[in-house]
């Protein structure tokens, strides 16, 4: 081990979304910066195992199954019974691998050192690196494997999260998952018991159900995503149960056993026993923080290892930030890239305004895809605020049509006294895309005339902004103060 220690500007621990933006970050200021991985397949788990494996497995399952296209032409061009688990995992492991090798690239373009290896820190400047004994990522050559010792006038934490195991289930056991090990399958599951109706488990539940498994969804609540709009929560319910997945609401796993037989027990805490081929546990995540030795840095961390920050990414010990899934809520790939960046901005010297907004969206690739940014008609009612809520249905606009989705809709609310948009709810083909209209006039403050006086290509999904503000128009003042509206655009 080299016994003097090599200087940066700023040392990165976690080579995720949060900490690729934060070297990238310093590095173009012209910062000195090194980044610290215990993968050589870097992306973290928005590229490895959570954000886009997920959702290329999902496309992949769409295409396989036939989904879309049986609602366009009335036929079933399912594939279920030829595909293998490699044809379901091949897209996701080509995406994968581009994304890593692109990631390794862009660092070396920005002469961000990377060390792949564990690190764990000395004091609150100084950071021990062991050599990863993982083996590289295909085409990729490593760093030599030597201990170093990083020397960071400031070191940002980013090592992200790991799925969360309760104690009642038998992992290492074949078969039994967590949302990081379900890529490893070897097959494709004809029952599948997926235990945690949160965002991952729908998620999933949606896959395995397009590929025609026998789904069993198990949550504690008593609703879907309660964090959603009540009508498109129910909406997303009804459109996973005529998917073929079953709902058990307000039940708890009490046993997880394979009792000698060649499928999977669950005990329900309401009595009912569940045989499955597999299980999917999808429980939350805890933050990847055990193995730092935060306790040498002086860094205060809370529970499931959440390390605490304040406005500016910054932990207790003031030249230490975090960002990412290790700061807790909301854990997004999206928000955790914005965090990176701001938190190396203020410790780079460069902060400037660092507050992230407000508004960030919410996409969730549930099958069929739901979105939303801002205010729900729920928590509109409980601040007492007054307003007015307008829809339209994919059904009624062209290009919902043409593409074939009938059950989707988008829905706007806006306060009566001004017709400010207040908050947007998709449900339906291109959601998590559709929404970002919504969001950007959210972020511009705008009223029902933004979009009243908007000319959108038709036909697109945009139009619906339009239909939904009509809608809302009728609602608050009839159908004259709509037309009025519509002829003085």
């Amino acid at each position: 081990m080299s016994t003097e220690p090599k200087t940066y500007d700023l040392v990165i621990i976690g080579g995720g979304p949060a900490g690729i933006v934060g070297a990238a970050t310093a590095a173009g200021a012209g910062k000195k910066v090194a980044l610290v991985d215990n993968h050589y397949e870097l992306g973290g788990a928005g590229v490895n195992t959570g954000t886009v494996p997920s959702k290329t497995l999902r496309e992949t399952a769409l295409a396989l199954s036939g989904v879309k296209a049986r609602r366009l032409i009335g036929v079933d061009l399912s594939v279920r019974e030829q595909a293998t688990v490699g044809d379901f995992l091949r897209h996701e492991q080509q995406v994968k691998e581009g994304f890593n090798s692109m990631i390794a690239q862009q660092l070396h373009a920005d002469l961000t050192d990377l060390y792949f290896g564990t690190g764990t820190f000395v004091d609150p400047h100084l950071v021990h690196v062991e050599p990863s004994k993982q083996a590289p990522a295909r085409g990729q050559v490593p760093a030599p494997p030597v201990e170093v010792v990083l020397r960071g006038e400031s070191i940002l934490i980013a090592t992200g999260s790991s799925p969360f195991r309760p104690p009642n289930y038998p992992f290492g056991t074949p078969e039994v998952y967590d949302s990081d090990t379900i890529l490893q399958l070897d097959l494709l599951p004809r029952r599948i018991a997926v235990v945690g109706a949160g965002v991952i488990g729908s998620e999933y539940a949606c896959t395995f159900a397009a590929l025609g498994a026998q789904v069993h969804l198990i949550d504690g609540r008593d609703k879907l995503l309660p964090f959603l709009d009540g009508e498109v929560s129910r909406a997303l319910t009804a459109a996973m149960e005529r998917g073929g997945i079953t709902f058990h609401w307000n039940e708890q796993v009490k046993l997880c056993d394979r009792s000698g037989s060649s499928c999977l027990k669950l005990d329900l805490a309401s009595g009912t026993s569940l045989e499955v081929d597999a299980v999917l546990v999808a429980a939350g995540r805890k933050c990847a923080t055990e193995n730092l030795n935060l306790a040498a840095a002086g860094v205060k961390v809370g529970e499931r290892g959440v390390i605490p920050v304040d406005a500016e990414y910054r932990t207790n010990v003031p030249h230490i930030y975090a960002a990412g899934d290790v700061i807790g809520f909301p854990a997004l790939a999206s928000t955790s890239m914005e965090q990176g960046r701001r938190a190396a901005r203020h410790a780079i010297g460069q902060a400037g305004d660092l507050r992230l907004s407000p508004l960030l969206p919410n996409g969730i690739y549930t099958i069929p895809e739901v979105s939303m940014v801002g205010e729900t008609e729920e928590s509109l009612q409980k601040k007492g605020v007054d307003y007015v809520a307008g829809r339209a249905d994919y059904r009624r606009n062209a290009r919902g049509r043409i593409i074939g989705d009938l059950d989707g809709f988008l829905k706007l609310l806006f306060r009566r006294n001004d017709m400010k948009l207040l908050g947007v709810h998709i449900i339906g083909e291109q959601a998590t895309e559709v929404v970002h209209i919504g969001l950007m006039a959210m972020l511009s403050d705008s009223t029902a005339d933004v979009f009243v006086e908007a000319c959108f290509n038709m036909p697109t999904l945009g139009g619906l902004y339009k239909s939904a503000t009509t809608d809302a128009l009728l609602r608050k003042g009839g159908a004259r103060a709509a037309l009025t509206a519509l002829a003085e655009a």
